[in-house]
């Protein structure tokens, strides 16, 4: 079923980028973060749409290089793709209780609205796009791909986020199986100082067993040796 109704949901996409093409257009926003957007694709839409860039593949929305690459190939401009995905966020249309045709409005606001919507005006239906290729092995690229650098703070991802614990802190002397836990149940041990909620509980639907493998085997062997904190 999914593949019968696929077209149904491009043509959908397309319909929203030709109402809203023109008026979008020179709506970019220049204090927003792309990177940052990306982490906050993966956590909030990746769940629904295929992106290259993103390393998401979930069909329950438009795949959003099918739908922004012809445009941009036509010529449409990032500053244009930007102001549709900030009008689609925004008011989702139609707004109906579909998920295959309409999605949940506020799923993101605010700057977090404009950080998305310039991430994927970036990329979208670029030719060739990726997730960037990161050193330390395929756990080491799952922990990038996900975004969990913008939360978590882990010296051997170079990352530095303070959103959620510091890894480098608070996972020393945990098994591979409280890891993977913490990673798919994230609720079921809150970390000191941190409250319920802060971290997605996607990451059970969204990692292949095989991701789940290798990001846990990345973080037992980053953080092993090293002293927990207290």
């Amino acid at each position: 079923m999914p593949n019968s109704i696929r077209p149904t949901r491009l043509l959908l996409a397309l319909a929203v980028l030709a109402a809203v093409a023109l008026p979008a257009s020179g709506c970019g926003t220049s204090n927003a973060d792309e990177e940052r957007g990306r982490i906050l694709f993966k956590q909030k839409c990746g769940t629904c749409h295929t992106m290259a860039q993103a390393g998401t593949t979930a069909t329950i929305g438009p795949d959003l290089d099918d739908a922004f690459g012809p445009a941009r190939a036509s010529g449409q401009g990032e500053s244009t793709i930007e102001g549709v995905v900030a009008s689609q966020i925004e008011n989702p249309r139609p707004s109906n209780d579909n998920p295959a045709v309409s999605m949940p409005p506020d799923i993101v606001t605010g700057q977090d609205a404009q950080d998305v919507a310039a991430y994927v005006a970036l990329y979208a239906g670029v030719p060739g796009a990726a997730p960037p290729t990161v050193p330390g092995g395929p756990g080491a690229q799952v922990f990038a791909n996900n975004g969990c650098g913008g939360c978590h703070t882990l010296a051997a991802a170079s990352s530095g986020g303070v959103t959620g614990p510091n890894l480098d802190e608070v996972l020393p002397g945990q098994s591979a199986a409280m890891i993977h836990k913490s990673i798919v149940e994230p609720d079921s041990v809150i970390a000191k100082g941190y409250e319920a909620g802060v971290m997605p509980s996607i990451y059970k639907t969204t990692l292949t067993p095989k991701e789940l493998e290798d990001l846990v085997a990345f973080l037992v062997k980053s953080t092993s040796g090293k002293s927990k904190s207290g």
